[in-house]
């Protein structure tokens, strides 16, 4: 009986102790940002309708860019059959270069 009660003892302390290292406000409002400010609402709708008319819909990126060739169809793939032959360009799964 006594080593069930000592038993109880260290975990009632060990809890108890416990609880003071999860003591903060329950809203979390330390980690809440402050701004001070001195515009209006209207200055700021102001310069959000003269921002968005400036601005690209298109997103970054995403243009495609054409290329026109000058090349021969028949002179590129025998360029890349030779490069094939030569070895200068792997084959298959596992070749090495």
């Amino acid at each position: 009986m006594n080593t069930t009660a000592r038993f109880l003892s260290i975990a009632a302390v060990a809890a108890f102790a416990s609880f003071g290292a999860h003591a903060d406000e329950a809203d979390g409002s330390q980690f809440a940002l402050q701004f001070d400010t001195n515009r209006t609402r209207a200055e700021v709708q102001a310069e959000a309708a003269t921002v968005a008319p400036t601005r690209s819909q298109e997103p970054a990126g995403s243009r495609v860019v054409t290329y026109t060739s000058t090349a021969d169809r028949a002179a590129v793939r025998a360029q890349a059959a030779e490069a094939l032959r030569t070895g200068k360009i792997p084959h298959g799964e596992f070749s090495a270069m």
